[in-house]
C-alpha cells in the first residue's frame, strides 16, 4: 500500500475527516468541503471550494479529482475539469472546481463530500517523431466511427 503524506492547511477544519474510501471496493476517496458558511452554486455557476488539505505525492504518481456520481446525477453538479490532476510536485491546498449544470441552486456546506480523489501511477514519455505511424484496422477514425450498436448512425 502506498503511503502519502497529508497536511491540514487550516486548523479551523481539523474536525473534518481526511479523504476516505466509502467502501472496501472504492477506488476514489471522498474529499470534504472546508467552508465556514454555506456556498451557493447557482445554475450555470462555477465555484472553487477549499478542502483544507495538501498532499505530497511521490514522483510517478498523480492524484485525480473526479465528480461524485450522486451529486452529478441528482443535481447536475460536476467537478468541472474532471479528472483534474494534482501533480507530485504540487504542495498547495487542494481546491475543487464545481460547476452546476442543473436547474436549481446547489448549496455546499461544511463537511459535504464534494468530489473524489484517485491516486494513480503514470508514465512519462519521450516523443519519437516518425514520418508515418503503424497502420491499424481503425486507422484515423474517431468521434463515433465505431458506431453505437450494430449500425452506424
Amino acid at each position: 500500500m502506498l503511503v502519502v503524506q497529508i497536511q491540514r492547511t487550516d486548523p479551523a477544519f481539523a474536525d473534518l475527516p481526511l479523504p476516505t474510501y466509502a467502501t472496501e471496493g472504492s477506488a476514489g476517496m471522498d474529499v470534504y468541503a472546508a467552508v465556514t458558511e454555506p456556498v451557493e452554486l447557482p445554475p450555470g455557476g462555477i465555484v472553487v471550494i477549499p478542502t483544507g488539505i495538501a498532499i505530497a505525492l511521490p514522483p510517478g504518481y498523480e492524484c485525480q479529482v473526479r465528480s461524485r456520481s450522486g451529486i452529478a446525477a441528482r443535481y447536475g453538479v460536476f467537478a468541472l475539469n474532471a479528472p483534474g490532476t494534482i501533480d507530485s510536485d504540487f504542495r498547495g491546498e487542494i481546491r475543487i472546481i464545481l460547476a452546476n449544470f442543473g436547474r436549481e441552486p446547489f448549496w455546499i456546506r461544511r463537511g459535504d463530500r464534494i468530489a473524489q480523489l484517485v491516486v494513480t501511477r503514470y508514465e512519462r514519455v519521450c516523443w519519437e517523431l516518425v514520418p508515418e505511424l503503424p497502420r491499424t484496422e481503425r486507422g484515423s477514425g474517431g468521434f463515433g466511427s465505431t458506431g453505437i450498436g450494430d449500425q452506424l448512425r
